[in-house]
């Protein structure tokens, strides 16, 4: 579906305004993935996208996209199989929500019967015949959702889809994003609101400095962070632990931590679990793991 392979993208090279955006950066995504970039600014979030869009071209590697290198006669003929929703889309002040979806469906060379349908899909039917000048944020940036998704596109490119979203906007966003993955659409989001990804990306990448430094699910971010997770516990009854269980408040209350694999060897050492009259184990969070990624000084 999407290939990436080793691509570099440096801007002027030779000169003394050259800029490495991006570094042998390798990606694969499947029909059906949901793949989350994550990164602050000048990560190359945006450039990856532009890069698969065919807008910019490579310094080195290629990028495949169902089966067409991007930026070829070819690949330009599959951009109506693709829907992309950057941070900031420019939508024309006088013309009305109905209006400017049937001028980007003419674009795209897709039939106007649906359009109706899409502007209800993304919650905004009731202003169809509104012009675009007065809606607000989140309205401009739901009917900019519904250019992305004329046609059913095979696959979604979303670059900070959600900012300056409130929160309802946030949940239809991905609402009706789950939907189309569900069907199997392919999504790549770029985003840097790490605490809105909870329960949607199932593979998030890490990029610094034009370079991926981790890539995998949540488990597996857990396990390249080397983060250790946290275990909690209280005891029924007083009775003697190893010393890798630090006693807290009192003679029943201890922690102890250990790396996400050696959970289980912990947990044996406790023997009976219905003894325990607590047990929490606290894993890092994304933006835990994030900051750890950020620290790595090799990039």
């Amino acid at each position: 579906m999407l290939q990436i392979e080793d691509i570099k993208k440096t801007f002027n090279p030779g000169t003394i305004t050259e800029k490495k955006a991006l570094s042998g950066i390798s990606l694969h995504l499947r029909p059906g993935d949901f793949v989350t970039v994550i990164g602050g600014n000048g990560a190359g979030k945006s450039t990856l996208i532009k890069l698969i869009l065919g807008l910019i071209t490579p310094t080195e590697g290629e990028v495949m996209l169902l089966g067409e290198r991007t930026g070829s006669k070819a690949g330009a003929q599959l951009r109506s199989q693709i829907g992309y929703l950057p941070e900031t889309v420019a939508l024309h002040p006088s013309l009305s929500g109905i209006e400017t979806l049937n001028f980007y469906a003419k674009l795209k060379k897709q039939p106007l019967t649906k359009n109706h349908e899409l502007l209800e899909r993304v919650g905004i039917s009731q202003a169809a015949r509104r012009r675009v000048g007065t809606y607000s944020k989140g309205m401009r940036q739901r009917l900019a959702l519904a250019q992305a998704l004329l046609g059913e596109p095979k696959v979604l490119l979303f670059d900070e889809p959600t900012t300056g979203l409130d929160p309802a906007s946030r949940q239809m966003f991905y609402e009706v994003v789950r939907e189309l993955n569900g069907r199997g659409a392919t999504v790549l989001l770029s985003t840097h609101a790490l605490a809105e990804l909870d329960g949607h990306a199932d593979r998030i990448v890490v990029m610094k400095n034009g370079v991926k430094v981790a890539d995998g699910s949540m488990d597996e971010l857990h396990v390249q962070s080397g983060l250790p997770l946290t275990v909690n516990i209280r005891l029924k009854a007083p009775r003697p632990l190893s010393g890798r269980w630090q006693p807290l408040s009192d003679d029943l209350s201890y922690q102890a931590q250990c790396q996400a694999e050696e959970r289980m060897a912990l947990l044996s050492e406790l023997g009976n679990l219905s003894d325990l009259a607590y047990l929490d184990i606290h894993t890092p969070t994304l933006d835990d793991m994030y900051a750890q990624f950020l620290k790595r000084e090799d990039v």
